[in-house]
Order: C-alpha cells, then sequence, then structure tokens
C-alpha cells in the first residue's frame, strides 16, 4: 500500500514509518523541515496548515500534532489550530476516496476515568486543552467517516517511552525523559507531585508502532469507525518508576516532592479489544523499555 504519515519525523511517527517500511509498504513521510527519516521512508516536505501531498493515497497514519499537557494550558489555541485544524485539512485533502485512516490519540480524553482499567466505553472527559483537541479532532474523523468518505480507526496511547534506532524521546517533560536526565547528570534532582503513588502504565514505542501497523493492515472499511486503547494493561506508580531507572542505570535519582497536584490516581487502559480484534500486544516490559531509553540517551551524550 502506499501510506502517507503525518508527523513522521516525530518520536512517534519515525518508529511508525519504521516498521510501516520494514512490512513492505512504500511511505511518504510528511516533514516541516529536513530531517532523518527510517530507510524506506521517503521524506515529502509540508504542512497540515499548508501545503499537503498530493495523493491518492492507500492510507495515512496521523500523528502530527503538538502532544505536551501542561503547554496546553499556555496556549490552548495553538494547540486547537494544530490538533483540531490540521486534522480538518487533512481529510479535506483525502477527499472521499475511502482511504484507510489510523488516528493517533490519547488517553487524555479519558480526563478522571471512575472505571479501572480504562476500557474504550469509558466517558471522555478530557481536563485539559491538549485531550479536549484530541477530543475534538477524534469525534470529527468518526463523523467523517460515517458518511462513508474514509474508513477510519482511533489508537488511544497512554505513555510511551523506550527507542528505536538510538533515537531518544525529545519531551523532558516525562517521567521517563525526566528521571534518565538526572541518572545521567543532566540535572540535579527531579520534582514529583505528592507521595509519589499515582499509577501510569508505559509502552515501548516500537510496540506502539507495531499496532499501527496492525490498524492499518486490518483497516476499517469505509462508513466504519473503530477505536481501541493501545496498552499493556499493567501500571507502575511514580515512585516505582525512578526505583527501576536507578537499577536500570546504575545511578541515583534524587528526588523532590512537591505538593500534589490535581491528577487521576491511575492511569491503566483495559486493552483487550485490540487483542481480540487484531492480535496485537504489547512484548517489552519496563526495564526493557527503560533499557532501550537509557542507551538512546547515552549515545546522543557521547
Amino acid at each position: 500500500m502506499r501510506i502517507l504519515v503525518t508527523g513522521a519525523g516525530g518520536y512517534i511517527g519515525y518508529a511508525v514509518a519504521r516498521r510501516l517500511a520494514a512490512a513492505g509498504h512504500e511511505v511518504d513521510g510528511l516533514v516541516r523541515r529536513r530531517t532523518a527519516l527510517p530507510r524506506g521512508v521517503r521524506p515529502v516536505p509540508g504542512d497540515l496548515l499548508g501545503d499537503l501531498p498530493a495523493g491518492p493515497y492507500d492510507g495515512v497514519c496521523h500523528l502530527a500534532a503538538l502532544t505536551r499537557v501542561r503547554e496546553s494550558f499556555d496556549d490552548p489555541l495553538a494547540y486547537y489550530e494544530t490538533n483540531v485544524g490540521g486534522t480538518l485539512a487533512l481529510l479535506r485533502a483525502l477527499g472521499r476516496d475511502g482511504t484507510r485512516v489510523v488516528f493517533g490519540s490519547t488517553a487524555a480524553v479519558y480526563g478522571t476515568a471512575a472505571r479501572r482499567p480504562i476500557p474504550e466505553t469509558a466517558a471522555t472527559a478530557p481536563a485539559g486543552p491538549y485531550g479536549a483537541t484530541k477530543l475534538a479532532a477524534e469525534e470529527m474523523i468518526r463523523h467523517h467517516a460515517r458518511t462513508g468518505a474514509i474508513g477510519a480507526t482511533i489508537l488511544r496511547t497512554f505513555n510511551v517511552s523506550g527507542s528505536v534506532d538510538g533515537r531518544p524521546d525529545p519531551d523532558p517533560t516525562r517521567l521517563i525523559p525526566r528521571a534518565l536526565a538526572v541518572a545521567a547528570g543532566h540535572a540535579p534532582s527531579m520534582e514529583i507531585n505528592g507521595d509519589g503513588l499515582a499509577v501510569r502504565e508505559y509502552l515501548h514505542v516500537d510496540d506502539l508502532a507495531a499496532a499501527y501497523v496492525r490498524a492499518l493492515e486490518a483497516a476499517a472499511r469505509p462508513g466504519e469507525d473503530r477505536v481501541y486503547n493501545v496498552g499493556t494493561g499493567s501500571g507502575a506508580a511514580v515512585h516505582a518508576v525512578i526505583a527501576e531507572v536507578e537499577r536500570v542505570t546504575g545511578r541515583p535519582v534524587p528526588a523532590v516532592r512537591r505538593p500534589a497536584r490535581p491528577e487521576p490516581p491511575e492511569l491503566v487502559c483495559d486493552a483487550s479489544a485490540i487483542r481480540a480484534d487484531l492480535g496485537w500486544r504489547a512484548s517489552r516490559a519496563l526495564p526493557e523499555i527503560i533499557a532501550d531509553a537509557w542507551n538512546a540517551l547515552t549515545r546522543t551524550s557521547d
């Protein structure tokens, strides 16, 4: 298939494009500036809000987005412009050719879910602009699919880490990159909110990329829309993640406690639907995720 990956130069987009090319697909990577892409992926300069590449494409993996939760509170309009406006522009460009669309969404659409682990049927109540923009894009894609114009699969991810091709996670606000930065001596300590008991699950970026390939190849037909949680279904508390970083790296990670902030006590997904429908499951646990992220960080620091 001929596939377009938006955001192909990004952390997740690169991993997805890499997996698709390895699976034998013809892959175009939409990038805003010159950047390294995986072998077999053709760079296509463009912008969702400006110049989009000419199709037709059999499928699109839509990963171009702004993704930092706290930043979204400071500049919500930028998040609506990119995450909602960019998605609208992409859908208009695709037309009504029945293209397979796989959209990268987030667990932030759930907010503080009452049911744990969280199923796809849980109520959506995003607590901030980032989650709200992703939910708005989901709904737009879903309604568009129901006209028969496209077939849509929405993948909601929780916390992604690890590395492919030695590429570190570029977002220093996430827990594992923050802890690894302290272990590497790039910061004297890290701050944690409250008692460090908040539980989150962690997924290797290459396992997530494999889910995109499965979703694209088992695509929803034109007129259909599906939504799947993509995760391990098991979580770890913040203090346990820090302890695992110390064990994997062999270095201390001093932590400074700050006052607790409002946040869900636990975000762990029910991923039974994607296992049943697409035969996908995560293959890497937290120690390997941290080890791959650490190796990537130390490699780039050399």
